[in-house]
């Protein structure tokens, strides 16, 4: 379910070049998560592996994430 979620949010996935040649990339829907690299492909490695760690965190803290192509991942607290 993670990999399948982690996947369709990649396909979302936005990159451009910026001035400094680089490459800065962003996914819609999660705020504040970006990457970048000196290649597209070095600013997509690094994007999916900050969206993991934003994934982890976000359930770590039992927070509302956005649903990617009617996918949900919710998390509620054990009790």
């Amino acid at each position: 379910m993670l990999n399948d979620y982690t996947g369709k949010a990649m396909q979302q996935a936005q990159d451009e070049r910026v001035e400094d040649r680089t490459y800065f990339g962003t996914i819609p829907g999660f705020q504040g998560l970006w990457a970048s690299g000196e290649t597209e492909q070095e600013c997509r490695k690094e994007l999916r592996e900050v969206l993991e760690g934003w994934i982890l965190l976000g359930i770590a803290h039992y927070d509302v994430l956005p649903e990617m192509d009617r996918t949900k991942l919710e998390v509620g607290k054990a009790v």
